[in-house]
Order: C-alpha cells, then sequence, then structure tokens
C-alpha cells in the first residue's frame, strides 16, 4: 500500500511504496527530546521511501558508536526521518507525519526502560526495554 505524508508546512513531502517493516513506539531519550514524549516510528526499506525538497540533517553518535542521521525541515522544524551508518538499508519515518497515520498500528513499544513513570505504555502491545534488533530486510536491500 502506498503512503504518503509532509511536514508541517509542506516544503518536504514523501511517499512509501510498501508496508513498513515494522511500527514501534520509541521511548529512547533521544525520541522523548525530539517529541518530549514517546514518538512513533515505522522502520522501512531506503528503497521504499521517495523525499521531495530537502531536509536539513543533525548527526549523532550514539552509545553504541553508530552514527544517528536525523532528518528534518529545515523551515518549519519538523522530525521526518532518522537512519544509522550500520545499517544503510532502512529509515525511520515518523508515523505522525503520514497524511493518514491510522493506516499504522504499532507492535511494540522499545526502550520501554527509559519511559518516565507517567508513560502510558499499552499492554497489549509487546514491551522490549531497550533497542531489539532489526527485522532480516528483503534479499534486494541486504548489506
Amino acid at each position: 500500500m502506498e503512503r504518503s505524508g509532509r511536514c508541517l508546512c509542506g516544503a518536504v513531502t514523501f511517499t512509501l511504496a510498501n508496508d513498513p517493516l515494522m511500527v514501534r513506539i520509541c521511548w529512547c531519550r533521544d525520541c522523548q527530546h525530539l517529541a518530549a514524549n514517546g514518538t512513533v516510528n515505522m522502520l522501512v526499506t531506503t528503497d521504499s521511501l521517495s523525499v521531495s525538497g530537502s531536509p536539513a540533517e543533525y548527526t549523532k553518535v550514539a552509545a553504541s558508536g553508530n552514527e544517528i542521521i536525523r532528518q528534518f525541515c529545515g523551515t518549519c522544524g519538523t522530525h521526518l526521518f532518522a537512519r544509522a551508518n550500520a545499517r544503510p538499508q532502512f529509515r525511520i519515518v515518523r508515523v505522525g507525519n503520514l497524511d493518514d497515520p491510522s493506516s499504522v498500528k504499532p507492535s511494540m513499544n522499545i526502550w520501554a526502560s527509559s519511559a518516565p513513570d507517567w508513560a502510558c505504555l499499552d499492554n497489549d502491545l509487546q514491551r522490549v526495554e531497550q533497542q531489539p534488533s532489526p527485522p532480516a530486510a528483503p534479499p534486494s536491500v541486504q548489506t
């Protein structure tokens, strides 16, 4: 199913040609800084994401040593995408930027150990205390 989305001001738009590999609510401290809460993210294959516009980037080295590149609209500041240098075959897409965010549903809470005491974690979702292993990518995108 093709999905589309955009930043708040519309300067950056995107389409996804395939369904996400995973949809997760992330409670890592970086995501909490980005959203003042957990963030709902889709893991997609890099080749399924098409972007129009020129997102700005911010790079941070994670505790694992991986560089995490976050992309956002330079005009309105909307956080849109992320990628890790260790896994170039995957991209993270923020679900709230989809034109129809109800078209996907999270299956797990990740970095649950970092969630604040007041966080409302759905007990029907799988709970992973830190970072789960990535799924196997389709053969066309494995590196």
